[in-house]
């Protein structure tokens, strides 16, 4: 595989111009008017102000910039991002995103926690459990990057920072258009092209209406190669071939979608926005692959796909009363996703596991109906059907006033259909889930998760060069989940005949289901009192995941309330310069562990100490940066625990130090762009295999999983990126040359450093098992030309096709005989081209 070396000897020259800072990486689209190409406008604090006026951390990328960079999606902006990590399988809308390192990893079950960061499109928040939405990026005004707790104005699923996709809107100042088209081929893979349009078209002085559209599809990379699985015992196991499924470029992705908005003007002081996005992205495929097997390989032996897609349908209303600005934001989202998963990695650890017992035909029951052995593989198909509302209502007062007030209300329901099922071909309906024959495991379940809150914001200008600022907000939420999880119980003898089911389980699954009286089914087994009760979700057997209420069932629930705050002092001696004080705290809900026997974990805190800067050194030349700590009190921690079954638990707490910086010149024809950060974040008690609230990891079976001092996972401790553009002048056109270098460090794939004994009898920890996410840096160019009404470029991405790793991921939490590895995109050459009219 290769390193990171040319680029990383590259990546480390370049940033020596800013190895003590890095860019504010935004140009907004008024620099193409005639405005300061280094004035940004965001809104992150609820009002339109320079990014320079407002005294947080924040990174924006433009429209300009995203345009210059060829950025489509998630991946692509944030490596552009210091701030800003993230995990995930490669497939397109399944990462799960972190900010300033607060990230213990093992995150985005469906069941488990709620995101520490929050992403809004426009005004409406669209984070979702088990992996961000991802937005095409095409037409967007700026993509915003809020580090450190937002939860003031931003709510409880921004802990740790906010991320703001705000998208242009419709204008009546006159027709525009533009249409876009790109080519490109993958080294060691296939051919891929996106075709883009948008049009704002006037209907009246009062009305306007902006429509964009994009089809795209990525090229494969990775190979399913030829290979067998064999089971014991060994001769005359069942062996399996993936013949069907040898391809070459086997993860593709194809998506489209479209974007509509109206602006109405109702009078000088009214106007209303409604809004409507569609995204359909549909992968095959696996996005991570086998080191063992050699470069960008697998050996995969059941179909793989994932499609996603979602509808989102968006109304904003803004208008004055008196003097006073009040907007109503809401939104509705729908979001579906359906896959189809090899899980042969599974059968295969565990074949090894019981080994000395004839593997899983000596220890579980896998036949069919006429009692044949079968072959043990499984496959999993899943599906989520995500849904929310929200809604906020808010009032700012004057901006020119020396006391500004910032106050709403907020409300958010978001629910989850959930649908998991593990299937092993003709295995004997006694011995699948009742109800569901040849399905090992199923999970079923509904869970509702709402949010309300009161928030407000005060500043005062104490002085024309001293603004104090207070906020606080008043949060409750209220969690539930209820449904099925686990294996069948064969009916025969009123469920007391064995095998119970193929993994001869006798307490999970229909086991814990209700019965008719309110007891489990498992006590009364053999006896009369034996009669299920009616399942409470539809599509499962019965009942296990809930509590018995005077002859119903209901939900498991988790809910709480309090208060996050935030308090900011900022100084600008000069007009050119603003110096800056936070102290804030954000919040993040407890929930609900599907065992029984796994106590509903509590929610966890952050609080940020933080002091920034915001320079103009000289006309075009932009110098920010912030250093912080940040204590993060007993993380919510996801991990894979016995029968690879998701437990979410209450660590220690972590100490989080960094300095983010960021660096813009613009003048003449050369634009220079660097942005960095620093992250040291660490556990300050020891995690514990077993949860001890003396963190001493004392006790029968107890141990230290993590010690105190060890880092956290998934976060670089240096992540660097920067680009250098420089525009000539010929004739009418504007010919021009680009390099964009990004590098992160190394970063650790998890955090328990705890020993255990593999199969081969060798020992090893969860993080070895995995292994660290090596370095890397990538360096990107492009060449073109800009015409009155045309463009043309070539472009070159990872031009020395390194294998960086994004995240490293194993099947199961007992598979350690295979893990794999999500890259970056190998080499890519392309050609764009685009006019406007």
């Amino acid at each position: 595989m290769r390193q990171a070396t040319r680029p990383a000897v590259f990546a480390a020259l370049f940033a020596t111009t800013a190895l003590t800072a890095a860019p504010a990486l935004a140009q907004d689209a008024a620099a193409e008017n005639g405005a300061d190409p280094t004035e940004i406008v965001v809104t992150a604090q609820k009002r339109s102000e320079s990014l320079q006026k407002v005294p947080i951390s924040i990174q924006a990328l433009g429209t300009a910039k995203l345009d210059q960079l060829n950025i489509s999606d998630f991946k692509g902006y944030a490596q552009q991002l210091p701030s800003v990590s993230f995990q995930s399988t490669g497939t397109p809308g399944n990462s799960v995103i972190y900010m300033r390192g607060v990230a213990s990893g093992g995150d985005g079950n469906h069941s488990g926690s709620l995101p520490s960061v929050g992403v809004y499109l426009d005004e409406q928040p669209v984070t979702t459990i088990g992996g961000n939405l991802d937005v095409h990026i095409y037409d967007i005004a700026r993509i915003e990057s809020l580090s450190g707790p937002q939860g003031t104005l931003y709510g409880a699923s921004s802990e740790a920072g906010t991320i703001r996709i705000i998208t242009n809107k419709p204008s009546t100042a006159g027709f525009e258009g533009r249409v876009d088209g790109e080519i490109n081929t993958v080294r060691k893979g296939d051919m891929g092209g996106k075709a883009e349009a948008m049009i704002n078209a006037p209907l009246s002085g009062s009305a306007a209406l902006r429509v964009s559209g994009f089809y795209q599809r990525d090229g494969g990379y990775i190979d399913n190669i030829a290979g067998q699985r064999c089971f014991l015992p060994q001769p005359g196991g069942i062996c399996m071939k993936n013949t069907a499924f040898v391809e070459k470029n086997y993860n593709d992705t194809e998506s489209y979608g479209a974007r509509a908005a109206l602006k109405v003007d109702l009078n000088d002081s009214w106007t209303v926005t409604p809004g409507v996005i569609y995204q359909n992205t549909k992968s095959n495929g696996s996005y991570g692959y086998d080191e063992s097997l050699g470069d960008l390989n697998v050996q995969h032996f059941f179909p793989e796909y994932r499609s996603d897609k979602f509808v989102q349908a968006a109304l904003t209303i803004e208008g004055k009363v008196g003097n006073w600005d009040l907007t109503y934001a809401g939104a509705y989202l729908d979001r579906k996703t359906f896959s189809s998963s090899d899980y042969t990695d599974y059968s295969e650890a565990y074949d090894s596991l019981y080994s000395s017992v004839g593997g899983l035909a000596g220890y579980f029951y896998f036949s069919d109906a006429s009692g044949n052995t079968i072959n043990p593989t499984q496959k999993v198909i899943g599906s989520d059907h995500f849904k929310k509302l929200s809604q906020e209502l808010r009032i700012a007062s004057p901006a020119e006033n020396p006391l500004r007030v910032v106050a709403g209300l907020f409300y958010q329901r978001q629910s989850n259909d959930i649908h998991q099922d593990y299937q092993v071909a003709n295995l004997a309906p006694n011995l699948s889930v009742n109800g569901h024959p040849g399905t090992l495991w199923l999970t079923q379940q509904h869970r509702i998760d709402k949010d309300y809150a009161a928030f407000g914001e005060v500043s005062f200008d104490v002085t024309s060069t001293v603004t104090l600022t207070g906020g606080l907000r008043a949060f409750k939420y209220d969690n539930s989940l209820i449904g099925f999880f686990g294996f069948g119980r064969d009916p025969a003898g009123l469920f007391a005949t064995t095998p119970y089911n193929a993994a001869g389980s006798s307490r999970t699954g229909v086991a814990g289901c209700f019965t008719t009286s309110g007891s489990r089914l498992r006590p009364v087994a053999g006896t009369a009192a034996a009669v299920l009760a009616p399942a409470s979700v539809p599509g499962s057997p019965c009942t296990n995941l809930g509590v018995w209420n005077a002859g119903k069932i209901d939900p498991v629930k988790a809910s709480g309330d309090g208060v996050t705050w935030r308090f900011n002092a900022n100084w600008k001696p000069t007009s050119d310069v603003m110096l800056y004080a936070t102290v804030s705290k954000g919040f993040r809900p407890g929930g609900i562990n599907r065992r029984a026997d796994v106590a509903p974990y509590a929610p966890d805190y952050l609080i940020n100490y933080e002091l920034g800067w915001k320079t103009t050194l000289a006309p075009g030349l932009r110098l920010n940066g912030a250093v912080y700590q940040q204590e993060w009190k007993k993380f919510q921690f996801s991990y894979l625990g016995a029968n690879s079954f998701t437990e979410i638990h209450n660590g220690p707490d972590a100490r989080i130090k960094g300095v983010e910086m960021d660096l813009a010149y613009n003048q003449g024809g050369l634009a220079l762009n660097v942005a960095g950060s620093y992250t040291d974040a660490k556990t300050t008690k020891n995690l514990c295999v077993i949860d001890d609230p003396t963190y001493a990891c004392v006790g029968a079976g107890n141990m230290i999983s993590a010690p105190k001092g060890i880092r956290l996972p998934v976060t670089p401790k240096w992540k660097l990126s920067g680009t250098m553009r420089y525009t000539g002048e010929m004739g009418s056109a504007k010919p021009y040359g680009q390099v964009n270098v990004a590098y992160q460090s190394s970063a650790r794939s998890d955090l328990r450093t705890a020993v255990f004994e593999t199969f081969s009898g060798n020992v090893i920890s969860p993080a070895a098992q995995l292994g660290d996410l090596a370095e890397y840096a990538t360096v990107n160019l492009a060449l073109g030309a800009d015409f009155e009404r045309f463009n043309l470029e070539l472009f070159v991405q990872n031009l020395f096709d390194e294998r960086g790793q994004v995240s490293r991921f194993q099947q199961c939490g007992s598979c350690g005989q295979r893990g794999y590895i999500v890259p970056i995109n190998p080499r890519t050459i392309g050609l764009r081209a685009g006019a406007k009219f």
